[in-house]
């Protein structure tokens, strides 16, 4: 069955440094455009990366662009979030989605001091 399982979250300092990691299996992986989104506490859902399936064309909002950065291993079946400089405004629940298709069920994020 699809299963994406997200990991890598925890306690950052503001400044700091964390990298998310999305397992996937159960579908064609190298044929989905993949996505992270996060859910900070009391708020709607905000999409924060896109890769396409070449592992080429990536996507940022500006919320987050030139501090997080998204890349993907085909032969894994992972995708990966690099994230620097967090503010205590990344505090949220990141998810990693296959698409808009098959969605993980999260890890949290905290960034404070």
């Amino acid at each position: 069955q699809v299963q994406l399982v997200e990991s890598g979250g925890g306690l950052a300092q503001p400044g700091g440094s964390l990298r998310l990691s999305c397992a996937a299996s159960g579908f064609p992986f190298s044929s989905f455009a993949m996505n992270w989104a996060r859910q900070a506490p009391g708020k709607g859902l905000e999409w924060v990366s896109r890769i396409l399936t070449d592992g080429i064309y990536t996507y940022y909002p500006d919320s987050v662009k030139g501090r997080f950065t998204i890349s993907r291993d085909n032969a894994k079946n992972t995708v990966y979030l690099q994230m620097n400089n967090l503010k205590p405004e990344d505090t949220a629940l990141y998810y990693c989605a296959a698409g808009m298709s098959y969605w993980g069920k999260g890890t949290l994020v905290t960034v404070s001091s």
